[in-house]
């Protein structure tokens, strides 16, 4: 087994292993409530009220993805036009734009939660 078989295989047993830790912990806690007597109905609680996460979800990777372009295009000028190496413009600019997208996206998220 040479490392091109290893390090998907290894990758997907760790996700595999995330999503099982956090069910099997979530239904622990729930089966634990239940035997207490609590009311199932805090389970619902948040469901109806505020904003999909959908839409919050989309908002986001919107946001992000404007923003990563607008650094590619901004690292492109600035390569362009100035005598700065390739290789340190394009990450930091791209990762800096994409980090002021997620930061828009999450203040218009926030907006989002006020309006309804």
């Amino acid at each position: 087994m040479g490392p091109e078989i290893l390090v998907p295989l290894s990758l997907f047993l760790m996700i595999f292993g995330i999503v099982y830790l956090i069910y099997s912990t979530r239904n622990r806690e729930r089966l634990a409530l239940i035997e207490k007597g609590v009311d199932a109905s805090i389970f619902l609680k948040g469901t109806t009220k505020g904003v999909s996460v959908w839409k919050v979800f989309v908002v986001n990777l919107a946001f992000l993805l404007i923003g990563s372009g607008v650094g590619i295009f901004l690292a492109l000028l600035i390569t362009t036009y100035t005598s700065l190496e390739d290789g340190a413009v394009y990450p930091s600019i791209i990762l800096i734009m994409a980090g002021v997208g997620l930061l828009a996206g999450f203040r218009t998220a926030k907006d989002l939660d006020k309006e309804e």
